[in-house]
């Protein structure tokens, strides 16, 4: 439900698209109906010594994890772990949020069976939810029994988007061979390490532990899930199909090869994610396609596998999308970071978390602060060299949260 009266928000300075400037917001039926209006009976929000920028739109992001399995091994409830990560997307101005839900072979959290649980959860709990909470369909290429769950969650009420994922054949990699410049993963003559030796039981031993399972067993999962390898190739066009008759946005994840970008994009998968060489970044350029890194890793300065970092690419013009990875304040605070070091203004920066992730997942009513867009909005207390909070978020013109400061 939307507002039935309109809301106005005063004196804040907002992030339009080609400024900043401080400017009167209104709200109607979940829409901005106006700028610099007159009040004519609007409920008036004082957002002076603020600033109203655009919402965050996350393309991908595994934080709500945590809340299915907190510790390794240890699930809990999944409809209080959607709530909970419901509550922390509002929180941190995240109004659209594409949850990286991992399809895979293995049992436990990313399994297909949790991953239907979390999907079918979300389309129960959707009128109790406070932001708009869709699927990444992060499918591992291995995991063939996850393609039915494909298929029903793009006829679903709220499209998902499709990642490929082949972290099977990064797991089997000899470990000779960089992830950063691994083969293309179809490669036939692809280096991998014989599932039998003692350096792939390593390996193993942490996935073992989060599946619950004996070393032993995840080692015969793997090795059966690598003997089908000749099958991916199918399943794989099996599932951009589907994808391309949904109209769903599709991503191709940590790419390591000029070629593996060109495998993807020519089934439909225009957004080039977690690019880990420079080389891919600039092809995946070169061919119009979105490319996505971590907010986390502009907030660190960083990567945290060694791989490039984000500040650098969008320094480079090779990075288009901040997507918040595994921790959603990194939305907001790698904003700051990126401001502080003299990466661009933020009219110029804020539409890396906005506006470019809308446009790149098809959802052309939000992103951006002009009339007639959808009102997913951020008041943001930002004090001058001090860190950046959010203090109010609005999703479709509903007030999604308010915190009010100890002080005030």
């Amino acid at each position: 439900m939307h507002h039935n009266s309109p809301i106005l928000i005063e004196g804040a300075t907002v992030v339009f698209g080609d400024r900043l400037q401080s400017a009167s917001i209104r709200i109607e039926e979940g829409r901005i109906t106006d700028i610099d209006g007159v009040r004519d009976g609007a409920a008036v929000i004082d957002g002076r010594g603020h600033l109203l920028g655009p919402a965050f739109v996350d393309v991908h992001g595994d934080a709500f994890e945590r809340q299915l399995m907190p510790r390794p091994g240890t699930m809990l409830p999944v409809a209080p772990a959607l709530l909970e990560t419901d509550r922390q997307l509002a929180a941190n101005g995240i109004a659209t949020a594409f949850h990286a839900l991992t399809l895979s072979w293995e049992p436990g959290l990313r399994s297909v069976d949790n991953g239907r649980t979390v999907v079918s959860s979300l389309d129960m709990l959707a009128s109790r939810l406070m932001v708009d909470n869709r699927v990444q369909l992060r499918w591992e290429t291995f995991c063939f029994e996850a393609i039915d769950l494909i298929r029903d969650a793009l006829s679903g009420p709220r499209r998902p988007s499709i990642a490929f994922n082949d972290h099977t054949s990064m797991l089997l990699l000899d470990p000779s061979v960089s992830l950063q410049e691994r083969p293309f993963d179809l490669d036939p003559n692809f280096p991998a390490l014989d599932p039998g030796s003692p350096v792939f039981a390593d390996k193993m031993a942490e996935r073992a532990k989060r599946a619950k399972l004996p070393v032993s067993d995840m080692i015969a999962m793997a090795r059966a899930m690598w003997e089908r390898r000749p099958q991916v190739l199918a399943a794989i066009n099996e599932v951009s199909a589907l994808g391309e008759a949904a109209g769903a946005p599709m991503l191709s994840h940590d790419d390591s090869q000029i070629e593996t970008r060109d495998f993807y994009r020519a089934r439909g998968a225009r957004l080039c994610e977690f690019p880990m060489n420079r080389r891919v970044a600039r092809a995946a350029r070169d061919a119009g396609d979105f490319i996505v890194f971590g907010a986390p890793n502009a907030t660190r300065g960083g990567s945290h596998l060694a791989s490039i970092g984000a500040a650098d690419m969008i320094r480079e013009g090779l990075c288009d999308i901040l997507a918040s990875d595994y921790y959603y304040p990194a939305m907001l605070l790698g904003l700051a970071r990126l401001k502080a070091d003299g990466m661009g203004s933020l009219q110029d920066l804020w539409p890396l978390v906005s506006g470019n992730p809308a446009r790149a997942s098809g959802l052309h009513d939000r992103g951006t602060i002009r009339v007639g867009s959808r009102a997913d909005l951020i008041l943001v207390e930002w004090p001058e060299g001090d860190v950046p909070v959010v203090r109010r978020t609005w999703v479709a013109g509903r007030e999604a949260y308010r915190a009010i400061a100890a002080g005030h």
